[in-house]
């Protein structure tokens, strides 16, 4: 054999020793990686409306209410404790008790969810369709219930309150909802509770009277100075003037100061901005 046949016949067995060692343990490694964790799925509780169908026993297809106890009255099987289970796990729980009463030889169940009662949270104030929503999923997040009531009216506020239990505990807070679409935001996208309540408030006001185009209340943004609230207004009329501009703030204590402002000056709620009119 030529001497460069034996070096290529060398060479070609030592990467197959090689290859066969780093195999096994390229692969115990691959079986050892952890699998991206299951969306939590919505447990059943009482006051949901559920049906249960068996394939080719028509009999055994039920519509029904679970109790206040959690219960369900089943065909054959009786009462059936469902309440923190899931769809899966009551599937598996009706096949295995026809199953194993030899009612059925291969059951096929399934198991659909009609109305949800039992997890429902209530979203108040300044929305679109406030009132109380099922809770459809587990871990159903504050932007999904929001969604779910229409969004955010245009008089809410970019502030909301969410309150409840948590472990036991009265739980309060706030979160502002533009932070919830930056970067890195979605962490503040707090998960919703069977319970819980979501207050969005009115958006904070400012007034505007006298010589401009649109007098009236405004919605105060974030940061808005004196010369955006003005330019909102539709601008000052033809005998209005910028020297004559004041603005009435009212403290904590009920008092009220006249101040004379410039036009950077940063407005606060309650503001009562009053442009005069122009002697000359």
């Amino acid at each position: 054999m030529r001497p460069a046949l034996k070096k290529l016949l060398a060479g070609v067995a030592l990467g197959a020793a090689a290859w066969l060692a780093w195999a096994p343990a390229a692969l115990a490694q691959a079986t050892a990686a952890p699998a991206a964790a299951p969306a939590a799925e919505y447990r059943i509780g009482p006051g949901d409306v559920v049906r249960v169908a068996v394939y080719q026993n028509p009999d055994l297809q039920l519509e029904t209410r679970v109790t206040d106890a959690g219960l369900v009255s089943y065909p054959l099987l009786g009462s059936l404790r469902v309440a923190g289970l899931t769809i899966n796990d009551l599937e598996r729980l009706i096949a295995d008790g026809l199953r194993n009463g030899n009612f059925v030889r291969q059951p096929q169940v399934t198991v659909s969810l009609l109305q949800v009662r039992a997890h429902q949270v209530s979203v108040l104030g300044q929305v679109n369709r406030p009132g109380r929503y099922p809770l459809e999923t587990a871990n159903m997040r504050l932007t999904e219930v929001l969604a779910t009531a229409g969004g955010v009216a245009p008089s809410g506020s970019d502030l909301v309150v969410l309150s409840g239990q948590r472990e036991g505990k009265p739980f309060r807070a706030e979160i502002d909802l533009p932070t919830l679409f930056a970067a890195a935001g979605s962490e503040k996208d707090v998960p919703v509770l069977n319970g819980d309540t979501v207050w969005v408030d009115r958006q904070p006001i400012v007034y505007i009277y006298g010589e401009v185009q649109r007098p009236g209340p405004m919605r105060l943004e974030r940061e808005m100075t004196l010369l955006q609230a003005l330019a909102t207004g539709g601008g000052l009329t033809l005998r209005g003037t910028e020297k004559g501009v004041r603005v009435h703030r009212k403290a904590a204590d009920g008092t009220v100061t006249v101040l004379t402002p410039v036009m950077t000056d940063k407005l606060r709620e309650g503001d009562v901005v009053f442009v005069r009119e122009s002697l000359f």
